[in-house]
């Protein structure tokens, strides 16, 4: 249990403590006012200083129940599950989060067995501490304490149950980053380091020229999986993010044109099918970084002479304009549709080595999505091709500005088709 958690269960039970003690001392003990008044006072004065210690004791009655009463709110709160037993194993409180374990009908059903093990060790005269590991989906992970308690209450026990599952994933995900990372950067820094070797004391110059060459292609590798680190980590951090009305061609005309000479190198055509009207709210720089992310994750798996289609729908009735790239490429199996977005994941290893692929483009895309509060999603078949779908937030239409249809209902003369695309954002 943490330190704010076992404050925030100790402060108000000492504060109960007191309480019941002054109620108590009042009404009993030798030297108070019922005392001295029924030793040598007259009989009504005994009978009114015993009504009003009476009184007294009933009013620290119900500043005792107001305190156990916050006590027990104050308790729901805590993010720790509560349990507290007698001497029989018999509960006599829970707070909210220990409830939902008795009402599990999944995973949950064994933590709290292991609670109600733990309390009988407990009454026993033993702390004892166990981890439940809970393997999903989704997998939960929970640390179980127990500890007695023997005073003038009774004996009993008391069982801490503390839900460590995003810990535990948090440090499955900095694992597995820095594993990747050493993997991805190992791999080319190797290589150069071999390759270096190798043109020492290569005296050929055709060899030297063809090892410098693939030494190059190395450092690139490495430099690139590097920028991608660093894009990644200054999109999730939201380093220098501007939010504004932004041109849904524009994105796309900025990320086509970087990504143009890869896609002619790969015979590969792109087909921007897009309305001049439609604008969005965000981050111009992440969304041309998400953007072309997905033309190149399109031309790297697309085969040759083949075509990329980016379009894109404005969805009125939800404020929404959802930015598609189709490629008819080589597809994406079903098994790994749920994976393509996470860091380092590839489908295809073999493919890119050859492609350079980082294995980060997704996970950016699917970052900015995030920052944008939209999301993206994917639809593929072997063989057939692969779609992704970018939807983010619209420009929604002034309430002031008057409907196209309005217009032309008013005023029958031709509109300048500028006005018109203007006023139908």
């Amino acid at each position: 249990m943490t330190t704010a958690a076992t404050l925030a269960v100790v402060a108000p039970l000492a504060v109960v403590a007191i309480a019941a003690g002054y109620a108590w001392g009042r009404s009993t003990c030798p030297g108070s006012a019922v005392d001295d008044s029924a030793a040598d006072g007259p009989t009504d004065a005994s009978d009114d200083v015993v009504e009003s210690a009476t009184s007294d004791v009933a009013m620290s009655e119900i500043m005792v129940e107001d305190l156990l009463e916050r006590l027990s709110e104050a308790v729901d709160h805590i993010g720790q599950g509560m349990v507290i037993c007698d001497e029989s194993g018999v509960d006599l409180f829970r707070n909210r989060v220990a409830r939902q374990y008795t009402e599990a009908r999944d995973g949950l059903v064994l933590v709290e067995a292991a609670v109600g093990e733990l309390l009988l060790d407990a009454i026993a005269g033993r702390s004892v501490r166990r981890e439940v590991e809970l393997f999903g989906p989704p997998a939960q992970s929970f640390v179980i304490t127990a500890q007695p308690f023997n005073g003038s209450a009774g004996v009993g026990g008391l069982a801490i149950v503390e839900d460590r599952s995003l810990q535990r994933r948090t440090e499955t995900v900095r694992r597995d980053f820095v594993a990747n990372i050493s993997h991805e950067l190992k791999t080319p820094i190797g290589a150069l380091g071999l390759l270096a070797e190798t043109i020492r004391d290569e005296p050929d110059r055709e060899v030297v020229e063809r090892l410098a060459e693939r030494m190059i292609v190395e450092a690139d590798r490495a430099g690139n999986t590097v920028d991608d680190l660093l894009e990644l980590s200054r999109i999730e951090f939201g380093d220098e993010t501007e939010f504004d009305e932004i041109s849904v061609q524009s994105i796309v005309a900025e990320a086509s044109g970087r990504i143009a000479a890869a896609a002619d190198h790969a015979g590969i055509d792109l087909v921007v099918d897009l309305p001049s009207s439609i604008r969005v709210v965000g981050d111009r720089r992440q969304l041309v970084s998400a953007v072309f992310n997905l033309l190149d994750n399109a031309v790297k798996y697309s085969t040759a002479d083949s075509e990329i289609t980016v379009s894109a729908v404005h969805d009125v009735e939800n404020d929404l304009v959802h930015l598609t790239v189709e490629d008819v490429g080589i597809g994406i199996p079903r098994r790994d549709l749920d994976r393509i977005f996470e860091r380092f994941y590839r489908v295809d290893r073999a493919r890119s080595r050859v492609t350079g692929g980082t294995g980060l483009g997704l996970a950016i895309v699917r970052h900015v999505a995030s920052n944008h509060g939209g999301n993206v999603s994917v639809e593929s078949t072997e063989g057939v091709g692969t779609t992704f779908t970018l939807s983010l937030a619209s420009v929604p239409v002034p309430s002031d500005r008057p409907a196209p249809d309005d217009l032309t209902t008013s005023d029958p003369t031709p509109t300048d088709p500028t006005t018109t695309e203007d006023l139908s954002q």
